[in-house]
């Protein structure tokens, strides 16, 4: 998993309302383990705040994106900021919940995805869930999710490697790359390869939806406990 941290987690909140922008900085900033330390009202604001708050050595940890935005959208945005940070994890937030714009916040390089009727504390565990490099889904986003997953030949998980299969179970549970790599005495680069080759076999299209199929699958518990914990290599 993500290292811990002693320190709040510093959060960047990006939103074209003023009012939504307004509402998570009084809350988020009443959690004692969260502080926000920047907003913005769009994608190329965001970038500048992000570029600022870098130089300054406070970098946040995580951005609350929405994704409804002009000229430059939060999809968009949430591919840049991944691609010039990759240490700063990205939760959307949107009224929106279709299937196609879900996969595409995903793919973009979100690890969280929440819909803006969701409770504040809700907004608040998906930062502290995407802070320690797991996934957070809106119920309603996760079941759509699931829902557009190909159903998987019988023979499926028979194609997969007994290492593979380790892998399979510790994504399910949310573990970052390096924390497999650690788990199982492998490099980071060798994790990696090992879910490019899962998510190939299993016809998946990002670690999110080998999560959900892990999961469905009965190979990761929603606990946070894997079939595979006991497992050495």
């Amino acid at each position: 998993m993500a290292a811990e941290h002693t320190d709040p987690i510093r959060v960047v909140v990006v939103d074209d309302h003023a009012v939504v922008r307004q509402g998570l900085y009084v809350f988020l900033n009443g959690e004692p383990d969260l502080e926000v330390i920047g907003e913005a009202a769009g994608g190329a604001q965001a970038l500048d705040v992000l570029a600022r708050l870098d130089s300054e050595g406070r970098r946040p940890r995580v951005v609350l994106m929405d994704l409804q935005m002009e000229p430059v959208d939060g999809i968009e945005s949430t591919r840049q900021i991944r691609a010039r940070y990759d240490d700063v994890e990205v939760v959307a937030l949107t009224s929106f919940g279709e299937e196609q714009r879900v996969h595409a916040a995903l793919e973009a390089g979100a690890s969280g995805y929440l819909l803006k009727d969701a409770d504040a504390e809700e907004v608040a565990v998906a930062v502290r869930a995407a802070d320690r490099g797991e996934v957070q889904l809106d119920p309603v986003v996760a079941r759509k999710l699931t829902a557009s997953l190909r159903a998987p030949r019988e023979d499926a998980t028979s194609e997969l490697t007994s290492r593979e299969l380790e892998v399979l179970r510790f994504i399910g549970i949310g573990e970052t790359n390096k924390g497999i790599a650690a788990k199982l005495a492998i490099s980071e680069r060798t994790a990696r390869s090992h879910v490019s080759s899962i998510l190939a076999k299993l016809g998946l299209r990002s670690r999110t939806q080998a999560a959900l199929w892990a999961a469905r699958e009965g190979l990761a518990d929603v606990d946070g406990s894997s079939p595979g914990d006991d497992v050495r290599p």
